[in-house]
């Protein structure tokens, strides 16, 4: 079983490649590659994953760093989440809720560290539980059930007194929302897990390669601009000959994903990357002892979702993230501005909090799409921007991957895989069959 690393390792344990140089032909096929996905994170593993599944085609993976999934993929909360926030007709909701299902039955298959914690978003006044209130009908009666009747983001109310009974140390004066559907896992043994899938079913993974420059060949027509027609090519170097073609694109790319999309697209359809650094707190103190995930109530129109109590897989207590906006991706200095907010916040719900034993801990970066969006549903709220790219051939395009994107990641790669083949491509429920086959044949030789 892989080891447990905390989040702000980057040095992972991951088989890696150097760098390499590819042919711009190949005697067999106009391309290298069928697919070319872009960036090795949580999402892109999961989307490599996927195309690799599919019958008769070749995937290479791209990764400017030397290990995958050193960005937000590993500095974040590392938790399962319900999809309780996101509206009811979003892709983050959609996404969360079918990823969280497969995401739980991933590692259960793959022997993944994971733990259904449960929950709670507590409230301390009138105003809070109104707010709390809203996200427990939204679960009960828009989310609702799914076809064999079971609850889609299950959810209950819990008393005051419920509350200090099951957690003494926690305080939720006006009672609590419990998600029994969330939970936490070791993001680093699943994403090598992920790249173990990918590999071993024929994919080409190209660490500390950096994409420079994305080139769509072809003209539909024979006239207009360039629209990946025939296919595109990918340079990973300022060398002219250090590219690769392949005849579809996924941009993958996380925080480098707005860049991509500019190197393509014609100016006035460029974007603006937008940079939301969380800085997390780590805990020293032995108490108080709590077991749960506690979340404060949501806040309208928030750009997170307020600094909430987290566990690792040690049962270690760790708070964040809270949220403040920076120019740069590669911002990674722990920032303590928020730390007295912090403090103050914690306090409401941990009351027995030990203030000097919180300490700076790691930071993580967040790809958003506009400079003040919302998490949850509503005004401000900001969705996942998942699709074709309009007047492109093979080019699926995401940006804006934040949370949820780790629970949503196997539920991402499917949707990339039925945008590309929408019709005949590999069921997904084959694809785990036939993966539980490999595993058990694999088992059975230990």
């Amino acid at each position: 079983m892989p080891p447990t690393i905390s989040p702000p390792l980057l040095h992972l344990p991951f088989h890696t490649t150097r760098a390499r140089l590819f042919s711009t032909t190949a005697p067999s096929r106009a391309t290298d590659f069928t697919h070319i996905v872009l960036g090795a994170g949580a999402v892109g593993l999961a989307c490599a994953r996927r195309l690799a599944a599919q019958p008769g085609t070749t995937t290479l993976l791209l990764e400017r760093h030397r290990h995958p999934g050193t960005e937000t993929s590993s500095r974040n909360s590392e938790v399962i989440h319900a999809g309780l926030y996101y509206g009811a007709t979003s892709l983050k909701t959609r996404l969360c809720i079918e990823g969280k299902r497969r995401l739980y039955a991933y590692c259960e298959r793959k022997r993944v560290p994971h733990r259904r914690t449960g929950k709670w978003v507590v409230s301390q006044t009138p105003e809070q539980a109104a707010e709390v209130e809203k996200v427990h009908r939204f679960a009960r009666d828009v989310l609702g059930r799914d076809e064999e009747g079971a609850w889609l983001a299950p959810t209950r109310w819990l008393t005051a007194e419920e509350v200090e009974t099951r957690e003494p140390a926690v305080r939720a004066a006006a009672g609590a929302l419990e998600s029994t559907s969330t939970g936490i896992l070791d993001s680093h043994a699943y994403m090598q897990a992920l790249l173990g899938d990918f590999e071993e079913q024929g994919g080409t993974t190209a660490f500390a390669s950096p994409v420079v420059r994305v080139e769509a060949l072809g003209r539909s027509g024979g006239t207009g601009a360039a629209d990946g027609s025939v296919g595109w090519r990918v340079w990973t170097s300022d060398d002219e000959a250090d590219c690769v073609t392949a005849e579809v694109l996924v941009n993958s790319a996380g925080l480098g994903a707005v860049d991509v999309h500019n190197m393509i697209v014609p100016e006035e359809r460029r974007r603006k990357a937008y940079f939301a650094k969380g800085n997390y707190y780590s805990y020293s103190a032995s108490a108080p002892k709590v077991g749960t995930l506690i979340y404060p109530a949501p806040v309208p129109g928030h750009g997170g979702l307020g600094t909430h109590l987290t566990l690792d897989m040690g049962g270690r207590v760790r708070f964040g993230p809270d949220v403040e906006y920076v120019d740069s991706p590669d911002d990674l200095s722990v920032s303590g501005n928020g730390l007295a907010q912090a403090l103050d916040d914690i306090a409401a719900y941990l009351p027995g909090l030990e203030r000097e034993a919180v300490g700076l801990d790691y930071c993580g970066i967040r790809p958003k799409l506009s400079g003040q969006g919302s998490v949850t549903g509503g005004k401000g709220f900001v969705d996942f921007y998942i699709k074709k790219e309009d007047g492109y051939h093979g080019w699926v395009n995401l940006m804006g991957i934040e949370s949820p994107g780790l629970t949503s990641s196997l539920a991402i790669g499917e949707e990339v895989g039925r945008l590309l083949y929408e019709s005949g491509h590999a069921e997904p429920q084959a694809l785990d069959r036939q993966q539980e086959g490999k595993d058990a044949a694999s088992q059975s030789e230990d």
